[in-house]
């Protein structure tokens, strides 16, 4: 079982900076990626950005060159530094960690922290 606990989220006025954390605790092995995702009102959830274990990182068109996410790998801890933020960057950030198993792999998500960025 794998538990993820996020924080960091808040309102902030476009143009301004958050920074997001989320820790991860619990039977953590063979570990592949972790990742932020979010979710607008009436929309579906997005991909934001991934890490892998060794490294790569992914980032959604939409966030290149604002959003930089990083992971301590001795706390398990994954963080996505945002700045320049847009009100459409508004939403709820879902962190998620990914585990490889001989078969496939399991996604675990945390409750989501929300991120409200005003004009």
């Amino acid at each position: 079982q794998v538990q993820l606990v996020e924080s960091g989220g808040g309102l902030v006025q476009a143009g301004g900076s958050l920074r997001l954390s989320c820790a991860a605790s619990g039977s953590i092995f063979s570990l592949n990626a972790m990742g932020w995702y979010r979710q607008a009102p009436g929309k579906q959830r997005d991909l934001v950005a991934t890490i892998s274990s060794g490294g790569y990182r992914n980032y959604a068109d939409s966030v290149k060159g604002r959003f930089t996410i990083s992971m301590d790998n001795a706390k398990n801890t994954v963080y996505l530094q945002m700045n320049s933020l847009k009100p459409e960057d508004t939403g709820v950030y879902y962190c998620n960690l990914r585990l490889d198993y001989a078969l496939g792999y399991a996604d675990s998500w945390g409750q989501g922290t929300q991120v409200t960025v005003s004009s």
